[in-house]
């Protein structure tokens, strides 16, 4: 007869709690929206489950889109950020840049200066709230994305000895647009988190960028979210999940 292992299974609950429970989360958003479109259900499950969640977007100002519609201001969008931070509950968040002249034009900023935003001088700056865990937006066509993550990258990087706060984890989102990439930059997750029930919540979420709406054929339209959603739950069998890749872990 086949012994019984003594090892007994964990629910997946369990698991998840252990992941999220106590852990202050950080998420780096080049604009606002990015964070919907990677992290929405994430940072509401990760909230449910005892983390405290902290958001920095690096540049709001007004938008002239290709379309008809004009120019979105910043200070519309600012009011939108607020009603996301309604729907998510997050604790806090930053804006860093909200003049025109670095809003969209991020690779133009010195990267010490960027770098320096992350690790000291934002609010919620790396050595100010400390955080576990820290969600950073990965590298894209879009050169405010590709210089916000390559900031991150060096502000993450491991300081020995207690000489600057290391996270222990570090994830990298998924983003619609990343369906436009070069082959060196392809997006190949190995971390999924499960937001099956969080779906409806990430939408209305997307919803509250109401300047930003689209078109449903465009890879950033409600429709579009919620497809790649599900389309990441089918590959670890999930209604909908949320997708990283994994770049650290120290447990």
């Amino acid at each position: 007869m086949k012994k019984e292992s003594r090892r007994k299974s964990v629910p997946s609950l369990e698991i998840e709690t252990q992941f999220w429970k106590g852990k202050r989360v950080l998420l780096v958003s080049p604009h606002p929206d990015d964070e919907v479109f990677g992290c929405a259900g994430t940072l509401a499950k990760a909230q449910d489950l005892g983390a405290q969640v902290y958001v920095i977007f690096f540049s709001v100002s007004d938008l002239k889109f290709y379309e008809k519609r004009g120019v979105v201001k910043g200070d519309e969008r600012l009011q939108e950020i607020e009603k996301v931070a309604a729907l998510l509950k997050w604790k806090d968040h930053d804006v860093i840049y909200v003049d025109h002249k670095k809003h969209m034009k991020l690779d133009a900023v010195p990267q010490f200066e960027l770098i320096a935003q992350l690790e000291s001088k934002s609010r919620l700056s790396l050595d100010r709230i400390k955080p576990d865990i820290v969600m950073i937006p990965a590298p894209s066509y879009n050169q405010d994305h590709r210089a916000v993550f390559d900031a991150c990258f060096t502000a993450l990087r491991i300081h020995a000895g207690g000489l600057k706060h290391s996270p222990d984890v570090v994830l990298v989102y998924d983003s619609p647009t990343l369906t436009w990439n070069t082959p060196d930059r392809g997006f190949h997750p190995n971390f999924y988190v499960d937001i099956s029930v969080y779906l409806d919540l990430k939408l209305k979420a997307v919803q509250a960028y109401a300047s930003q709406k689209r078109d449903s054929r465009d890879p950033c339209s409600l429709e579009s979210v919620e497809d790649l959603a599900c389309a990441r739950g089918r590959e670890v069998g999930r209604k909908a999940c949320e997708a990283y890749m994994l770049y650290r872990q120290v447990v």
